[in-house]
């Protein structure tokens, strides 16, 4: 039986701010990241919890506890990102430029 090829890119290959567009800057994501240890992030719209994930633990060196995702009303899909407790959310906004 011949083997299957996989056409699909893996997601090794694909750069993280790919999936990531841009950081969401609101007096209420400012709060999160303050309180709650949490990123708030534009993502692709197809972009998927694993995905979004990868793509931050990728592109900041840390690990991620857990993605919430959102489909607002103007057609746009927000990640909230909470980092594993070890990580500082803090030191990734004022890398961001965020504060």
């Amino acid at each position: 039986m011949p083997e299957k090829k996989n056409t699909k890119a893996t997601i090794s290959s694909i750069n993280p701010w790919s999936i990531l567009i841009a950081p969401h800057l609101s007096e209420k994501g400012m709060g999160l990241v303050e309180s709650e240890n949490k990123l708030v992030f534009m993502v692709r719209h197809n972009a998927t919890k694993k995905q979004i994930k990868w793509a931050v633990e990728k592109a900041f060196e840390v690990k991620v506890d857990k993605v919430n995702v959102l489909n607002d009303t103007k057609n746009r899909k927000k990640a909230f990102v909470k980092l594993k407790p070890k990580y500082n959310a803090l030191d990734i906004a004022t890398k961001l430029g965020m504060i």
